[in-house]
């Protein structure tokens, strides 16, 4: 009985073909273009996270400290400095016909006005004795809140005023609420 070469023979299977050149290149440079792209990628989002106001308010966060205590925070916009995280109200319930809130952040060392019911045109303000005075004016929606004033150490005295827009749709008239460090803030 005649066997073939190939039955019954332990050989080994035939070797594959060689690669072609330059293989080895090509995927290490195809590695080296995937590494240099998601660092860029992660370079890039932590510069967007930490270059923006959310960057500021994950500062805050990480930090656990505001990212614009007292004067530096003068002018700002509470929420992209993360003032709003800690801050405490005075909103008087009774007769507050545009619900005119005052905004205190302790950690901040600063206040804000914000009106809640008002129309486009009307303006809230804000004012500490002795210090600064911002406005702020709705454009749309009903709502509409400062930008902060800094309050000094210890004693202060605040005044936030909703102003409704002459001939516009708001019925209510300037109305204004004070408040110092002693108020009952909620």
């Amino acid at each position: 009985m005649a066997t073939s070469d190939t039955e019954g023979s332990s050989a080994a299977p035939p070797e594959p073909a060689p690669p072609a050149p330059g293989w080895r290149r090509r995927l290490n440079l195809n590695r080296n273009a995937a590494a240099l792209a998601l660092v860029g990628v992660i370079a890039g989002a932590l510069a967007a996270a930490f270059l923006t106001p959310l960057g500021d308010h994950w500062m805050k966060a990480l930090l656990d400290e505001p990212t614009c205590p007292g004067e530096a925070c003068e002018g700002k916009n509470p929420q992209n400095q993360g003032c709003g995280e800690d801050a405490r109200t005075f909103k008087p319930e009774a007769n507050n016909p545009a619900l005119l809130q005052i905004r205190y952040s302790e950690d901040c060392k600063a206040v804000w006005g914000r009106i809640q019911q008002g129309n486009p045109g009307d303006r809230v303000t804000v004012k500490v004795a002795g210090g600064t005075e911002r406005t702020a004016e709705i454009e749309y929606d009903d709502d509409k809140f400062t930008n902060m004033v800094a309050t000094p150490d210890g004693e202060f005295q605040v005044t936030a005023c909703a102003i409704p827009k002459p001939g516009g749709k708001s019925t209510y008239e300037t109305y204004c609420v004070h408040a110092t460090e002693a108020t009952a803030w909620r």
